[in-house]
């Protein structure tokens, strides 16, 4: 092995692309479940270089011959270069974060930063907040252990400028989890999450509603590996790299929702934007009749729209996990609370609107034509709009829809989101 990761289980990881594309070289993922491990492969220092992920940040650090005093202060070795036998320890998981709050201009200096979670990272996140001139850095967990305090205590308190969630809370497979209530706090002028899947975790969706400037970790990922490269190279660090790759990541991973009226040509708008973004199609009523082993129309007939809502409910909190999709929805999945949140951890939501003139409303459980039609249209019309980062009309050709469609895709990698 010359160039890879070392962690206990490691699972899919974007660093192989990452480095791959900086650096050229060849990069592995070695997974090393126990200690023991661990210990062996450091011991052997059969490598040029590597990066050190959970939980071996500090276990590596008594194998380095030289320390540099910003890793040594944090605690953490993220990143290990083998010269002629000497292995030499850096954290560029600092330089990383750096980059993700100087890229859309969060400034520290005087403010009060809350730092949720008391593990490794949350030393890192501290060291970048304090060296920037951060007034006040408060731990928060869930006992409030080490000096800091609970979340209870940070939400009766309301103190709090910036919010940085250093812990695994929303993070796959637990999508959906958020221990802080942001309304709490009225003077949060941002939200930061190192937590990059999925690429908006629950506490990013809720500052994003607030009308809070909220930003993933993937760009964190990306430029702590920009950093991590130039040592493993002995190269200049070049940051050019690091917006480029992280546009082509979100690209691959991100998901595309198609939401509206039911016969509004989601599906067929779908299954065709799929082959233009080279991305899976998934018809969520697909996925519903194979669960329910029937046919929606015998859904709703026999078992009721309720039971059938939580069929459609259990089958977007599964799908919406996923990445590089393109999802088809029912007309009636705004219907339930928290389905568009859930869509949209993982990409944009798109309405895709018809006139309801147009609308076929055959074998279709809740279209009934006419009156009742337009009835529902206005309804439901709120809803869409609310749900969806983007609306796409679907009034003419479908090669004009679905290049609108994927044009509004493109547009959700502008700098911010």
């Amino acid at each position: 092995m010359e160039y890879g990761l070392i962690g206990a289980k490691l699972g899919h990881s974007y660093s192989c692309q990452i480095h791959e594309e900086i650096g050229g070289y060849s990069y592995e993922l070695k997974e090393l479940p126990t200690q023991a491990d661990a210990e062996a492969f450091l011991e052997a220092r059969d490598f040029k270089a590597v990066n050190v992920t959970i939980p071996y940040k500090k276990l590596v650090i008594p194998y380095c011959d030289e320390v540099e005093p910003r890793a040594a202060a944090i605690g953490a070795v993220n990143t290990l270069v083998n010269r002629n036998g000497k292995l030499y320890g850096y954290n560029t998981d600092y330089d990383g974060f750096a980059y993700l709050a100087r890229r859309h201009g969060v400034r520290f200096r005087g403010k009060t930063v809350l730092i949720l979670g008391s593990g490794g990272t949350r030393n890192t996140v501290a060291a970048v907040c304090r060296d920037r001139g951060a007034e006040r850095v408060i731990t928060v967990s869930r006992t409030g252990a080490n000096g800091g305090i609970t979340y209870a205590q940070a939400e009766a308190s309301g103190e709090g400028q910036i919010i940085v969630n250093a812990s695994p809370a929303g993070m796959y497979p637990n999508n959906g989890e958020c221990l802080l209530d942001l309304k709490k706090f009225p003077d949060l002028e941002a939200v930061l999450d190192v937590v990059y899947n999925p690429l908006r975790t629950e506490i990013l969706l809720r500052a994003e509603e607030l009308g809070i400037p909220a930003y993933c970790g993937m760009e964190m990922l990306v430029a702590q590996a920009v950093y991590a490269s130039a040592r493993f190279l002995d190269h200049p660090v070049d940051l050019s790299h690091v917006e480029k790759i992280h546009r082509n990541i979100r690209r691959q991973v991100s998901n595309v929702s198609l939401i509206g009226m039911p016969g509004c040509g989601k599906s067929t708008v779908g299954r065709a934007l799929a082959r233009t973004l080279g991305k899976d199609y998934v018809d969520l009523d697909d996925v519903i009749e194979q669960v329910a082993k029937m046919p929606i129309p015998d859904i709703f007939a026999q078992r009721g729209e309720d039971v059938f809502r939580q069929y459609e409910a259990d089958a977007v909190r599964e799908c919406s996990k996923k990445h590089g999709q393109v999802i088809a929805c029912g007309g009636g999945v705004i219907k339930t609370p928290g389905n568009a949140r859930l869509l949209r951890q993982n990409g944009p939501v798109l309405w895709i609107r018809r006139p309801v003139e147009e609308l076929p409303t055959n074998g279709r459980p809740l279209s009934m034509g006419g009156h009742s039609l337009k009835k529902m249209e206005a309804e439901r019309t709120p809803f869409y709009r609310a749900g969806s980062d983007a609306a796409v009309d679907n009034f003419g050709r479908l090669s004009d829809t679905v290049r609108d469609a994927a044009e509004a895709f493109e547009q959700t990698f502008d700098p911010g989101n």
